[in-house]
């Protein structure tokens, strides 16, 4: 039972829940856990919007191309009023946080808590670190009127999709998708095309999203189909309970 307890402290909680069946006590342990680390992410980010969130790749630096691009988004994004919220971390995250932060907008992070990689970037507002990777998913997308894909990696592809599948099934509105780079998703798009040409995806799936290679191209498309098809002016701001102990 010693080596038992020993091994399960050498791997990681999600590893160890994911390994299949387990004690009764630790799978409740687990859940209690994921309910607060929810909470937590309720606790921050409840006020904060209306939200963007900018998908990209924590290894690019600002002297690159797509770090510029970047922070040019975010700033237009906040300068149309909306909270910029990313991953939180560097890279392309960073850059976005930066850009609102550049016009005094809004940002915000949901970092992922990792031994390497991903620290909270110096140019948020407010974050919240998340130990687990399915629930700093969702908290990315029920905060958010818009997803900006700029070029990243396996990740960023992750929540491409999530929030891809999540539109395509009815499961959240049909909220404006923008892929930013048309070279560097060419491959992606083309695998598309094939899903589409394959007959497991509709041929109006394929319009779920706008690709693009021009910022203003962004800002307008998600000016059309999140401002003005959601009415996001006139979105009601809730208030914070201070007996709560929450903060706007």
């Amino acid at each position: 039972m010693n080596d038992l307890n020993k091994k399960n402290k050498s791997i990681s909680e999600e590893q160890f829940f994911l390994q299949g069946p387990n004690s009764r006590k630790s799978e409740f342990i687990f859940v209690l856990k994921v309910f607060f680390e929810f909470i937590k992410g309720f606790r921050v980010f409840h006020f904060q919007g209306p939200c963007v969130t900018v998908f990209g790749s924590a290894r690019f630096n600002e002297e690159h191309s797509f770090y510029k691009t970047t922070r040019e988004i975010g700033s237009k994004l906040a300068q149309k009023g909306f909270t910029v919220m990313t991953g939180g971390g560097p890279g392309l995250m960073e850059a976005a946080n930066r850009g609102a932060k550049d016009v005094n907008g809004k940002s915000i992070g949901c970092n992922i808590v990792l031994p390497m990689e991903q620290q909270p970037n110096k140019y948020l507002d407010k974050w919240v670190g998340i130990r687990y990777f399915f629930v700093r998913k969702v908290l990315l997308s029920k905060y958010s009127y818009a997803f900006v894909v700029m070029p990243g990696g396996y990740g960023t592809l992750d929540e491409f999709f999530e929030a891809l599948t999540l539109i395509q099934t009815n499961i959240m509105k049909h909220f404006p998708v923008v892929i930013f780079g048309k070279d560097y998703h060419k491959q992606l798009l083309a695998h598309v095309k094939q899903l589409s040409l394959s007959g497991t995806i509709n041929t109006n799936d394929e319009n779920l999203f706008l690709i693009t290679d021009s910022v203003d191209e962004v800002i307008n498309h998600i000016d059309k189909y999140a401002i003005v098809k959601f009415n996001l002016k006139k979105v009601r701001k809730i208030k914070p309970f201070n007996w709560l102990g929450e903060r706007a």
